[in-house]
């Protein structure tokens, strides 16, 4: 799974519990996209979360 270049917020793992208290495993998925950015003056391809690129921390190419 892929990794937020900028605050790395990935992949976390809890239980799943169902009104009938059934425990079973659940990932939970960061938003994270393959952008194109702007890294000192020239573009480079990176995984960013939404919430970075909704925030302004990255400045699309």
């Amino acid at each position: 799974m892929a990794k937020c270049a900028i605050c790395e917020r990935a992949v976390h793992f809890g239980n799943a519990v169902s009104h009938s208290h059934r425990i079973s495993n659940k990932m939970w998925r960061a938003n994270v996209k393959s952008v194109r950015v702007k890294v000192n003056g020239g573009t480079k391809k990176m995984y960013v979360c939404t919430s970075c690129l909704r925030s302004g921390l990255v400045e699309r190419a």
